[in-house]
């Protein structure tokens, strides 16, 4: 529930326009990040519950990292996003998204989850600190990604995707610790 309304939030502030300075994305993607990470830390029934998923129903959600990724191209492709940007954030969620199969079709348990999970923070990393450093360094072709409908992708599903892989990698260590 708690994500539906968060989705909804997101939907509301995008298409709104309110998300038109693009300096405030790359905190607040970050913040939206940090906060159910927080939560899963320290709350015991939200861990317990996000414990429950299995560990392959956290990685196929990835999958929609493809259509962002593929968004982030075509955009570049119009120069409507400066191209280092396209290659750090857009090729990286279609490599995330293209590890997604792979990875649920290797043998194995935790350590595959392990390793697809530590590769998309790694992307994760790399394309909000892109993002933001092309912000502060003012180049002008970042101000669309603040546009309505793409704002969603940092807005709602890079802050998502961030900590399910915190949470994923955290759920696979213990798996893989129990195991030993």
């Amino acid at each position: 529930m708690t994500l539906v309304v968060w989705a909804g939030c997101a939907f509301f502030v995008a298409s709104s326009g309110a998300i038109s300075r693009q300096i405030i994305l790359g905190p607040l993607a970050i913040l939206e990040t940090a906060i159910p990470v927080a939560i899963y830390f320290w709350n015991t029934r939200f861990r317990s519950y996000v414990n429950s998923i299995d560990l392959k129903h956290l990685t196929i959600f990835h999958l929609w990292r493809l259509l962002a990724g593929f968004t982030f191209v075509a955009y570049g492709q119009k120069q409507f996003l400066p191209s280092t940007f396209v290659h750090n954030a857009g090729y990286g969620d279609v490599l995330v998204g293209l590890l997604v199969p792979v990875v649920l079709l290797l043998p194995g348990g935790a350590g595959k989850y392990l390793f697809f999970h530590i590769v998309g923070l790694l992307d994760f990393v790399l394309a909000v600190g892109t993002g933001l450093t092309l912000t502060l360094l003012g180049t002008p072709l970042m101000s669309n990604i603040t546009a309505y409908p793409v704002v969603l992708i940092p807005l709602l599903g890079v802050p998502v995707s961030g900590a399910m892989h915190v949470m994923a990698l955290d759920i696979a260590w213990k798996q893989l610790r129990e195991k030993n």
